[in-house]
């Protein structure tokens, strides 16, 4: 079943697995479109207990303990997800011909006859910041909208609500689009590729194919990274509408059908009277905040969803200005003695450190924690020249210790055996002794943090509040 045809739930049995940020509003959903509705789920905790009784007072039956056997009848299921594909609740449902839908696909196939478009943003990292920045530039623009799906408002409630929107900024997890087989976006952008997550999708083909599902159908554009061939893979293997043009995004000169950046200024090539002669300005370097290498992609490839939807060029400028990035990403703490200390303990994989490591130059490298299975042989080979040093914290530090002998034998690395409250105001405190006036003490752990914090946020929390005890004690 991948048409986006309307489809009744009245009296239909509809299985939700899994109770949780999606669950329970897709049961609730489901439950009020008449459907006869039984939740799943493998745990019983406490959370899952209070879930099940605000469901069970509306008349939704649900299971607890149990998440892979399919009740019987089931028509459809409708899944968290985060719930691998190898499960027996899914195995089951294939064998007796039950198609399998997430919450993307269950709000795409709600959407009304004047729903809004699309613009989807996937990637393995900058996902959340490019969907921020399209938001600020439609707003920009005077049009209504909001973030929404694996940020921000839930796609059941901006499809439901009684809110109106011209176009939605739209983030989808590779999770999401695997559960989502008749997503037809507006345009879309795939951002990067670099391996996470396999341990769900089993293989690194399987990780990007469900990435790769964003371009399907596209109307307008589809948006990939000149610098990841990748993404242009998956856009010459998508089949798309009539007219729907490939549109490229570049850290240099753009080519005809590209954006990118000329003399510090970014252009637009692509949507553009006579491309192959004209470009437009659309705003400087410096509007994007901040104005790293991998944040002016992002920028770019918002720019480009913005410009396929019809978004005059100072609106791109005036979103971009008015764009503040969350906490956490590339942020700058504070100064002290002339170095910067800047907060970046978002970068949870390889992939997000090397592009927070490329921003800086010379580098007092805070780093370490739950590797997650990644190796850390090429991120130091093309980091090692930018290194002052290195601090390294958390459980699976010596994997990049290891890494630093091998390919930056000249840079000194001190290796902090604690995971205590105070180790990161130990690791900051060893930074600054390593740190030169100009040099740049940089968290971008590469990893991530449940060895030591509770989540990538208190972990910066952690930098931030030993930077600030440096600042204050000099005072």
């Amino acid at each position: 079943m991948t048409s986006s045809e309307p489809f009744d739930f009245q009296g239909k049995h509809v299985t939700v697995a899994g109770l949780g940020v999606s669950g329970v509003p897709a049961a609730k959903v489901l439950h009020g479109l008449g459907a006869t509705v039984t939740v799943v789920n493998d745990g019983a905790d406490e959370r899952a207990r209070a879930q099940a009784a605000e469901l069970e007072a509306l008349g939704v039956t649900v299971r607890l303990g149990d998440g892979d056997t399919l009740p019987e009848g089931t028509e459809l299921i409708v899944t968290a997800p985060g719930w691998k594909p190898d499960k027996p609740l899914f195995a089951a449902a294939e064998q007796q011909g039950v198609p399998v839908w997430g919450d993307v696909e269950l709000a795409w196939r709600l959407r009304g006859p004047d729903a809004a478009d699309w613009l989807a943003v996937t990637g393995t990292n900058g996902k959340t910041t490019t969907v921020q920045m399209l938001t600020s530039i439609l707003k920009a623009a005077g049009l209504r909208t909001a973030a929404v799906g694996n940020i921000g408002v839930s796609l059941l409630d901006a499809v439901l609500g009684e809110e109106q929107y011209d176009v939605l900024a739209v983030e989808l997890s590779s999770y999401q689009l695997h559960w989502a087989p008749s997503l037809r976006a507006h345009s879309a952008a795939v951002l990067n590729l670099a391996p996470d997550h396999l341990d769900w999708h089993g293989s690194m083909e399987a990780y990007a194919a469900d990435k790769g599902r964003i371009y399907e159908g596209n109307r307008v554009a589809c948006v990939y990274n000149v610098a990841d061939k990748a993404t242009e893979d998956l856009v010459r293997a998508a089949d798309v509408e009539e007219g729907c043009r490939a549109v490229g995004f570049t850290l240099g000169t753009p080519a005809p059908s590209q954006l990118g950046v000329v003399e510090g200024i970014l252009v637009d090539r692509a949507f553009v009277e006579d491309r192959h002669k004209n470009a437009q300005e659309l705003a400087e370097v410096g509007d994007v905040n901040p104005p790293a290498p991998h944040n002016i992609a992002n920028a770019l490839a918002a720019a480009a969803l913005a410009r396929a939807y019809g978004v005059p060029a100072r609106a791109v400028r005036d979103g971009l200005r008015a764009f503040t990035p969350d906490a956490h990403r590339i942020a700058h703490v504070a100064d002290v003695d002339g170095v910067a200390y800047v907060d970046d303990s978002k970068a949870t994989n390889t992939h997000a450190a090397e592009a927070s490591l490329a921003a800086y130059e010379p580098i007092v490298w805070i780093a370490g924690g739950l590797a997650k299975g990644a190796t850390f042989d090429e991120l130091v080979a093309k980091s090692a020249k930018r290194l002052r040093g290195a601090v390294l914290i958390g459980a699976d530090r010596a994997l990049i210790r290891e890494a630093l002998a091998r390919h930056a034998p000249q840079v000194p690395v001190v290796d902090l055996d604690r995971t205590d409250t105070g180790a990161m105001r130990a690791a900051v405190r060893e930074a600054r002794k390593l740190a030169q006036a100009g040099d740049t003490v940089l968290l971008a752990p590469a990893c991530a943090s449940m060895d030591m914090f509770a989540n990538y946020n208190k972990r910066g929390d952690a930098f931030a509040d030993a930077v600030r005890e440096l600042g204050s004690a000099d005072g």
